[in-house]
């Protein structure tokens, strides 16, 4: 079946990044799996690419664009040459995203230019250590200044993408007390500069999987974050939250088939070289029986990757049917992966073979953005069950 989802631009930025990544990336990803993060100066790189400013408005410094398309052909050019951009994901996926729904004009003109350019680093701090996805139960608070200027910032979190590297951080939190009728309420978010005063980088996270991205704790003791910064609506956070869930969701489900197709050209690649008693590994039956079933459950979840990816920049995707495709396209990954990885053997548990990697850095895509569970719980409701 012939994919519709891409157009002549779209193929021409995978050229352009596909030899990117051969030339900037793949001759020194070892090292930066090694050192557990990217290096700060690739950030720059991608910048002068014009990674970070497709979907930021040309006043700014972007390309203007509104659309995801671009994003999902990273996804797939990445997975294809088994590595990542580090923490950069979050920058765009995520963070972005809360810039241009809630911003001030006066806020994109001091923040954007500097996103784009890869001056300024974005990660995006919600998790706190004991409330996991119950968002409402966090603790951190934002109290305001006797005299209005500022907040005060106290509280931590934890699990936070590019928590190293950021420049920038989007903190949630709670600027009042929940009410009995909503404790949702009270929470609010904030722009804050990691050079400020009380703010402090704990550790660096050790991670089964995704091991260029910079993942750490965060604290704040007594950090001042001036009024100007606040995003939005005092109090509102959580709603502000729940809007961009949709996007957050399709990028976990298009990564994953992306990581799924992968994961079959490192195998076919692999059992064709691979020689077993006298013949090749791709000439057993069961190596063929295998890899066609993988096949099959790729261009499944291909299907429902372009198709979520056309209702998201239709503006049409749905919390339900991006749960729904989280859902399918990282069960999908889960199982095809471990079935390439079998065919390997040993050698597939080896992190010199990229399927070693992509096995660990495709767990975590049933946990994080919320758990196959409360996918399965947002598709039920939706079903009106």
């Amino acid at each position: 079946m012939r994919r519709t989802v891409f157009n002549e631009d779209h193929e021409a930025f995978r050229e352009t990044l596909r030899a990117f990544i051969e030339a900037e990336v793949v001759p020194v990803y070892d090292e930066w799996f090694a050192a557990g993060q990217a290096p700060r100066e690739f950030y720059y790189k991608l910048g002068e690419l014009g990674i970070f400013g497709i979907n930021v408005p040309e006043e700014f410094g972007g390309a203007g664009l509104d659309s995801y398309k671009f994003e999902a052909v990273l996804y797939e050019e990445t997975a294809r040459a088994g590595v990542q951009f580090g923490g950069s994901g979050v920058h765009v996926l995520l963070a972005l995203p809360y810039l241009k729904m809630l911003a001030t004009d006066e806020q994109k003109k001091r923040f954007l230019p500097k996103f784009v350019s890869g001056e300024e680093m974005w990660a995006i701090a919600m998790t706190e250590p004991g409330t996991g996805s119950d968002l409402a139960g966090m603790k951190t608070t934002a109290k305001l200044s006797e005299d209005g200027t500022h907040y005060v910032l106290n509280g931590s979190k934890t699990f936070i993408t590019g928590g190293v590297h950021a420049d920038k951080v989007i903190v949630c939190a709670r600027t009042s007390a929940p009410t009995a009728e909503d404790r949702r309420f009270g929470i609010s978010l904030f722009a804050v500069d990691t050079k400020s005063e009380g703010y402090s980088i704990g550790r660096k996270l050790d991670k089964l999987g995704l091991r260029t991205s910079d993942t750490a704790e965060l604290a704040f003791v007594d950090v001042k974050v001036p009024v100007e910064d606040l995003l939005g609506e005092e109090n509102k956070g959580f709603s502000y939250l729940g809007h961009n869930l949709a996007s957050e969701r399709w990028g976990i489900a298009f990564g994953a088939y992306a990581q799924a197709k992968a994961a079959v050209r490192f195998a076919k690649e692999y059992v064709r070289e691979r020689t077993v008693f006298g013949k090749p590994v791709a000439h057993f039956q069961n190596t063929k029986f295998e890899l066609a079933a993988c096949q099959a459950e790729v261009d499944a979840a291909e299907a429902v990757a372009d198709r979520a990816t056309e209702a998201l920049d239709a503006g049409e995707l749905t919390p339900a049917e991006a749960a729904s495709a989280k859902l399918f396209c990282t069960e999908v990954a889960h199982r095809v992966i471990d079935r390439c990885l079998q065919l390997h053997g040993g050698y597939g548990y080896m992190n010199e073979y990229p399927i070693a990697r992509l096995y660990a850095d495709n767990r975590v895509n049933r946990i994080y953005g919320g758990t196959s569970e409360i996918m399965k719980t947002i598709i039920a409701k939706d079903m009106g069950l």
